[in-house]
């Protein structure tokens, strides 16, 4: 059995607490998530998953509840110790990629090495590398604006990968981009599975992504409602 990444146990999210419109988002999530493993976590709008990744990827706290990532009790962290975890152990892919305007795909791509205090020779290999693994070395000194969605998103995986993070975590990544271009995305998150054996957390409300993972968490109204195991095939080409 592989070891656990996460261990989540508990997990209660509430917001405007104290007041007469308290909200709890998250009702008692127990959550594990393995080395290696590439897991869906599916729902729909408004389900909490959101919330839920926003935890996992220690850009906001649990209210209640307990969460260890790579060994690390995060909910034990101050905040500057959760901004370090966040460089080192984890990957961001957002829908809306979040690269940084006027500056080159090489340049974003060097943006978590720079905080985590790489050499500039290091940085500039790294970075190299990374884009030429996403398919993207012959586009590393264009500007985000002159990049399709696509070659926005590959980037921002590239960026994602540049600390060699314990975990991956891709919200809707392929939510802004056409089917053909999802699906290149989609092949890319693959290759990073099969070849690195990297841990991805895919967040998404479409069924046929989350079937191409190997696990698949259903959340509703704050609460895992569900777990099955999914294909963990790449669709275009199994």
């Amino acid at each position: 059995m592989a070891k656990k990444m996460i261990e989540m146990r508990g997990i209660v999210k509430r917001f405007y607490i104290g007041t007469p419109n308290e909200l709890e988002v998250l009702k008692g999530i127990d959550l594990d998530i393995y080395d290696g493993e590439f897991l869906a976590i599916v729902g729909a709008s408004g389900s909490g998953k959101s919330t839920l990744m926003n935890i996992i990827g220690s850009l906001d706290r649990a209210t209640e509840g307990s969460y260890i990532l790579d060994g690390i009790d995060v909910s034990a962290c101050k905040d500057s110790e959760l901004s370090g975890i966040r460089n080192k152990k984890i990957g961001f892919v957002f829908q809306t990629y979040n690269l940084i305007a006027k500056t080159d795909a090489l340049r974003n791509v060097e943006m978590p090495l720079l905080y985590a205090g790489v050499t500039a020779k290091e940085r500039v290999q790294r970075s190299r590398d990374l884009l030429t693994l996403v398919g993207m070395d012959d586009r590393m000194h264009h500007l985000p604006e002159e990049l399709s969605g696509g070659q926005k998103q590959r980037v921002a995986i590239a960026r994602a990968m540049a600390n060699n993070p314990a975990i991956i975590l891709a919200d809707e990544p392929t939510g802004a981009l056409d089917s053909t271009t999802g699906r290149m995305v989609m092949d890319l998150f693959h290759k990073l599975h099969k070849e690195q054996g990297k841990t991805i957390v895919l967040i998404t409300h479409s069924p046929e992504l989350a079937q191409e993972c190997e696990r698949i968490i259903t959340i509703k109204d704050g609460e895992i409602i569900g777990e099955r195991e999914g294909s963990g095939k790449n669709e275009s080409v199994d």
